[in-house]
């Protein structure tokens, strides 16, 4: 006969499960912490260049117009844009794929990219996300060609590109993107012009 006085003792799955919710909230507490903190320089090297503020704001305000609750966005190679994202879509799933791993501390939303390796993307992502939003690093052909192709092999139908003017034939003839009459700027000022360009209507959303 159990002891009325003994204090209850939980099952063993019960205690996983609560070991489980405590790490989560643990890794989200941490996450906040480090996205409070200032984003990491600019790495000329990695030809980084970072979105202004109203660049940020406009994309995400794109982007809430664009899913729904529950959709999956994945940001390829424009890490600046995801703490406004996370913050903001916090009702959707946002995924940063990006070679600096300086952003990992993005937790399981961090995914390590290379466009040269433009397919090395884990199986279960293919297909997956609603929304890709893309600025490949440097304006050349072979990396547009390199991001467009994990573009298409993540995504379900919706795109939009950051990338120079002078890309504009060649993501047309790659994905069907056409020039957006918004402008992506920069806290530091490039000497190219940047468009955006984008498979559906977001000039409505502006």
């Amino acid at each position: 006969m159990e002891n009325d006085d003994d204090p209850p003792q939980l099952s063993a799955e019960t205690f996983a499960a609560l070991q489980e919710f405590y790490r989560e909230q643990d890794q989200k507490q941490h996450l906040q912490t480090i996205l409070s903190d200032n984003t990491p320089d600019e790495n000329w090297q990695l030809s980084q260049f970072w979105y202004n503020d109203s660049t940020v704001n406009t994309l995400c305000k794109i982007a809430k117009k664009s899913v729904q609750s529950g959709d999956k966005i994945a940001l390829i190679s424009c890490p600046t844009l995801y703490k406004t994202f996370k913050d903001e879509l916090n009702n959707c799933s946002v995924h940063l794929y990006e070679y600096d791993k300086r952003f990992s501390y993005c937790g399981d939303d961090f995914i390590y990219y290379d466009y040269n390796n433009p397919l090395k993307i884990p199986n279960e992502y293919k297909g997956y996300y609603d929304l890709v939003i893309a600025d490949p690093p440097f304006l050349s052909e072979e990396c547009l060609m390199k991001t467009v192709s994990t573009m298409k092999y993540i995504g379900k139908e919706k795109y939009i590109l950051c990338t120079g003017a002078i890309m504009e034939d060649l993501a047309n003839k790659l994905l069907k993107l056409t020039k957006t009459s918004f402008e992506p700027q920069h806290k530091n000022n490039l000497g190219n012009k940047f468009h955006c360009y984008s498979n559906y209507n977001i000039d409505d959303f502006l």
